[in-house]
């Protein structure tokens, strides 16, 4: 069994580089086409997690105002 560490920063981005490039069997231009695409999703949840924010803030508001 081994044991995880948390290498410093630098160490776990390289790792991180590493293990894209081993999925995508070697190939640069796949690795960072799959990091892009996945980036590019995150970016788009984010953006739908805003409109939420900003839908409740506004229901929110409403209530607080019917209250008083």
């Amino acid at each position: 069994m081994t044991i995880p560490f948390l290498p410093p920063n630098s160490d776990r981005y390289d790792a991180a580089v590493e293990d894209a490039i081993a999925t995508c069997n070697g190939d640069l231009r796949g690795a960072l086409r799959a990091l892009m695409l996945v980036n590019e999703q995150l970016e788009s949840e984010l953006v739908e997690l805003q409109a939420a924010m900003a839908a409740f803030g506004t229901v929110e508001r409403r209530t607080d105002q019917s209250l008083h």
